[in-house]
C-alpha cells in the first residue's frame, strides 16, 4: 500500500513539474548564466567544470590564472611559464569536460592556468574562400551567428553550443553525419595557429601556423591541450542552407539492423533509444534550399532554462527513488518524460512553439542549442538544470564510439540484458535514453580511423561518492560490454576512468600523435597527471576508496577470456575476495575479483 501511495505521489509530482516546464517554454524564462569555471581567492585558484565536480570528486587547485586578450599576450604567457619551468593548461570561458583535461595539477604545484575567456574578439569570414578564422576563446554561438550573417554555414558542430572554438576541436566534439567531411567539427578545420614552447633565442615561445598539407595539423586537430595553446582556428564553410527535421517516435524493433541505412539516407540523422519504453526516435534530418519555407529553431529541452524549483524538485524526487530502491518510480518518471518530449518535439519550434512536422529553419538555428546560457546575472530564479549552485541535476555521462560494423551486435546484447528485466533501464530513460550519432572516418590522429557510431547515455550520480546507484550492476555490465567486449573508444571529454582502460591500443595513430608532442613539447610542459596516466600509462596516486561506481574499479570474472587487454596490468591491484561494499550489493562470489585502477 505504501508503494502505491509513493508511486501516485511521484506521478503527480512529475506531471506537475512537466506542466511548469511546458508553461515556461511558452513564456521564455530568462535564467542566470552558468558560473565562470575559475574561482580565485587570497590562497590561489580552483578550476571547476560546469557540473561543479570532477569525475574523481577532487578539486583542481592551481596557484594562478592569466587572461590574455591577444595572440602576443598568449605567447608571452607561455614564454613566462617556460622560463619558470611551469606546467601549463588552458581553459576557456566554458568548462564542460568530465575528465580533468584542463587541470594542470602536479605534485609540486608548479603550474599556471591560461584562460582564453577574454581572447575572443576576432572572427574573420572570408566569403570568397568560404572559410572563417576565429580566436580560440570565441564562443561557438558567436562564430555561427557571424558566419550565417555572411550567407554561409558551418556544417558540423556539437549539439551543445556552450563551448569555445579552441575547446570545440580539442576533444573531438561532434554532431552527427556520415556525409561529406562528416559530423565532427575538427574534420572541417583547414588551418590552425598554435603557441608552443621555444628556446631562449626565440623568446621561450613561438606561434606556428599549420595548414592543410602540414602533417602536424592532424595531431593538432584533436590535441587534448597537450601540444601547446591553440590561438586561432580556421574552418571551411559552405553556402548557407536550411534543415528540415522530423522526429519519428516508433517501436525499437530491429533498429540495430537499419541504423546504417538511416545515416546514409539523411545527412544529419540520429536515433534516440529508450530501452525500457521499447521506443526508438528516428531523427530524419537533412538540408533543404535556403529559400524553403520555415523559420524554425532547435531549442533542445535539456538545454533550456529551468526554474530552480523544478530542477531541485526533480533531483529530490530522483534521490528519494534511489534511496527507496524504487525502480517502478523511475519508470513512472521515464514514461512522463518521454510523453512530454513527444508532445513538444524534444524542443523543436516552428516559431515560438512546436506546431507540427517538419520543422524547417536555418542551419545556424538548427545545428546546436543551449538557450539556458544566455540571461542577465540578476535573474536567480532559473538556470541550466545542472547548475551546481542550486543543487539541481547531477549525473554521469558515458560515451562510447563503436566501429559501425560492431554497433549492431552491441545493441543486440543490450536488448538481451534489457529483456531480462526492462524496468532496470528506466533510470537512463529518465534522462535521454541512448543518443546514437554518426561520425565519419578522420585523418586526425586521435580521431576515428573508420566510420563510427557514437552512443551517449546519462545516469544518476549520487551526492556521496560511496553511494552506488540503482541498478548499478546493469550499467556496469553495459559499460564493460561497450569498452571491453566490443572495443569501443571513449569520447575524450566524457566518461569515468574505466572507459579509458587500454585506450592506447585503440588508436592506431597514437604513436604519430606522441611523436608530434615530442617535437612540439619536448619537456612535457603541457602534460598533466591525467594525460600521464591515460596516454602514457604512468602510475598515479590511487584513492583509498574501493568504489566501482566511481569508475576507478571494475568487477571481473577470474580466468576468463573476457579480461581486457593488460595495458594497465602493472597498475591494477588484484585484491582478494571482498565482502559487500554496500547493503545494496551482494558479496563478491569466489569466482569474481575486483580490479582497482
Amino acid at each position: 500500500m505504501r508503494d502505491r501511495f509513493l508511486m501516485a505521489g511521484v506521478a503527480h509530482l512529475v506531471h506537475g513539474l512537466i506542466l511548469i516546464i511546458w508553461v515556461s517554454t511558452i513564456h521564455s524564462i530568462l535564467a542566470m548564466p552558468p558560473p565562470p569555471p575559475v574561482h580565485c581567492n587570497d590562497t590561489g585558484c580552483t578550476l571547476y567544470n560546469s557540473y561543479g565536480v570532477w569525475g574523481d570528486r577532487k578539486d583542481c587547485k592551481i596557484p594562478s590564472v592569466t587572461y590574455p586578450t591577444t595572440e602576443e599576450e598568449l605567447r608571452l604567457a607561455v614564454a613566462q611559464a617556460n622560463q619558470k619551468n611551469l606546467k601549463v593548461k588552458v581553459v576557456s570561458g566554458f568548462s564542460h569536460t568530465i575528465p580533468k583535461l584542463a587541470c594542470p595539477a602536479t605534485p609540486s604545484g608548479n603550474a599556471v592556468l591560461i584562460s582564453t575567456a577574454k581572447y575572443n574578439s576576432s572572427i574573420e569570414v572570408n566569403v570568397a574562400d568560404q572559410t572563417v578564422t576565429a580566436d580560440a576563446g570565441v564562443a561557438l554561438r558567436d562564430l555561427i551567428d557571424r558566419v550565417e550573417d555572411a550567407g554561409l554555414s558551418l556544417v558540423a558542430s556539437p549539439y551543445w553550443e556552450g563551448v569555445s572554438v579552441g575547446g570545440l576541436i580539442s576533444t573531438g566534439a561532434h554532431g552527427s553525419s556520415w556525409w561529406g567531411k562528416g559530423g565532427a567539427a575538427h574534420d572541417h578545420v583547414v588551418g590552425l595557429s598554435l603557441v608552443v614552447p621555444a628556446g631562449k633565442s626565440e623568446g621561450y615561445a613561438k606561434v606556428i601556423r599549420l595548414e592543410t598539407r602540414d602533417p602536424l595539423l592532424n595531431a593538432a586537430k584533436i590535441s587534448l591541450g597537450m601540444l601547446g595553446v591553440i590561438s586561432k582556428v580556421k574552418f571551411s564553410l559552405e553556402p548557407g542552407f536550411k534543415r528540415s527535421i522530423t522526429n519519428n517516435f516508433t517501436d525499437d524493433a530491429h533498429f540495430e539492423d537499419g541504423f546504417m541505412d538511416l545515416a546514409r539516407r539523411h545527412e544529419f540523422a540520429d536515433i534516440t533509444w529508450y530501452p525500457s519504453r521499447h521506443t526508438a526516435v528516428y531523427r530524419y534530418d537533412g538540408r533543404v534550399p535556403l529559400n524553403s519555407s520555415g523559420d524554425g529553431v532547435n531549442d533542445f529541452i535539456g538545454f533550456q532554462s529551468n526554474a530552480v524549483l523544478v530542477s531541485r524538485s526533480v533531483r529530490s524526487t530522483e534521490k528519494s527513488l534511489e534511496s527507496a530502491r524504487n525502480v517502478n518510480g523511475k519508470c513512472t518518471m521515464a514514461d512522463t518524460v518521454l510523453g512530454y518530449k513527444k508532445l513538444v518535439a524534444n524542443g523543436l519550434k516552428n516559431n515560438l512553439i512546436f506546431t507540427g512536422y517538419p520543422v524547417v529553419g536555418r542551419q545556424g538555428r538548427m545545428q546546436t542549442s543551449g538557450s539556458c546560457l544566455y540571461s542577465p546575472r540578476t535573474n536567480t530564479q532559473s538556470t541550466c538544470a545542472w547548475d551546481p549552485r542550486i543543487k539541481g541535476l547531477s549525473f554521469y555521462e558515458t560515451t562510447a564510439i563503436f566501429p559501425a560494423s560492431k554497433f549492431g551486435d552491441f545493441i543486440r546484447d543490450v536488448k538481451k540484458l534489457r529483456d531480462l528485466k526492462p524496468e532496470n533501464f528506466c533510470g537512463v530513460d529518465v534522462y535521454n535514453g541512448f543518443l546514437i550519432r554518426f561520425i565519419k572516418a578522420s585523418g586526425a590522429y586521435l580521431g576515428q580511423s573508420e566510420d563510427s557510431v557514437v552512443t551517449d547515455f546519462n545516469y544518476y550520480r549520487a551526492d556521496e561518492p560511496s553511494t552506488p546507484r540503482l541498478n548499478q550492476d546493469v550499467w556496469e555490465e553495459v559499460e564493460q560490454m561497450a569498452f571491453f567486449k566490443y572495443g569501443a573508444k571513449p569520447h575524450w571529454a566524457k566518461n569515468r576512468n574505466l572507459a579509458f582502460l587500454g585506450v592506447q591500443q585503440k588508436y592506431p595513430n597514437l604513436n604519430k600523435f606522441l611523436a608530434a608532442k615530442k617535437q612540439l613539447d619536448p619537456q612535457n610542459m603541457f602534460s598533466s597527471e591525467w594525460s600521464d596516466e591515460i596516454l602514457f600509462g604512468k602510475e598515479t596516486a590511487k584513492g583509498d576508496e574501493c568504489a566501482p561506481w566511481r569508475g576507478n574499479a571494475y568487477v571481473q570474472k577470474i580466468g576468463t577470456a573476457t579480461q581486457p587487454r593488460d595495458t594497465f596490468a602493472n597498475q591494477a591491484l588484484f585484491i582478494k575476495k571482498l565482502g559487500s561494499a554496500s547493503t545494496h550489493l551482494p558479496p563478491w562470489p569466489d569466482r569474481w575479483q575486483l580490479i582497482f585502477m
